[in-house]
């Protein structure tokens, strides 16, 4: 048996179709979290499954097609969470704090699917992609922002132009956060909270730039 193949090894298990199905979502989720989508091929993927190439493209019609349907299965896991946290009301205060561990729950609890979101993707899934995420998670918390405006009488309009920014912010830290782990989770939403809300509470309504406009390069 010294010539034994690693598939005579290791016979194949025999699933149903819904049981492959997820078998290749939870192996591609785990590749694409590693290597990104460039770097992951159709080949490991069926050879990490057990099974033949044209059983993935039967399933998913190809790498891309099961790369956009992990991407929206963490896209939807990550936006039920700041469904979850942000439908039970609040101060404005306590909505972002809730916003931003939510943030940091979902690197720290499913690291994976957050380096699946923000790595590399295709350009004809641009849809998909981790700018488009974030795009949803500031229409989650633009509604908290658009009702301190209107308050304080600054216009309302502009909530969505501060709620991308608050929300890209969080997301550019967390990546940080993700490969370091300092300072602590609570801390770090903490400072994340203390430079949005202390800034939003001292907001000017019509800001302008003070520095004069660089002149052009010489040609």
């Amino acid at each position: 048996m010294d010539g034994a193949t690693g598939s005579a090894a290791r016979p194949r298990v025999r699933m149903t179709g819904a049981q492959r199905r997820e078998q290749l979502l939870d192996i591609g989720r785990e590749l694409f979290a590693q290597r990104g989508y460039e770097a992951t091929s159709i080949e490991e993927l069926a050879a990490r499954a057990g099974v033949s190439k044209p059983v993935v493209y039967e399933h998913f019609g190809g790498k891309e097609g099961l790369y956009a349907v992990v991407v929206d299965r963490e896209m939807q896991r990550l936006l039920d969470r700041f469904t979850s946290a942000l439908s039970a009301g609040g101060r404005p205060r306590e909505l972002l704090e809730r916003a931003a561990l939510v943030l940091l729950d979902y690197i720290e609890d499913d690291t994976e699917g957050f380096r699946v979101l923000s790595r590399d993707s295709p350009v004809a899934s641009s849809s998909s992609t981790y700018s488009s995420l974030l795009g949803e998670v500031a229409r989650k918390v633009e509604h908290i922002l658009a009702s301190q405006f209107d308050e304080r009488g600054y216009d309302p309009q502009l909530a969505e132009l501060y709620s991308q920014a608050l929300v890209g912010m969080v997301a550019l830290v967390g990546q940080r956060w993700l490969e370091t782990r300092t300072p602590g989770k609570r801390e770090v939403a903490a400072h994340l909270v203390n430079l949005a809300y202390n800034g939003l509470a001292r907001l000017d309504p019509a800001p302008g730039l003070v520095a004069a406009p660089l002149a052009p390069p010489a040609p």
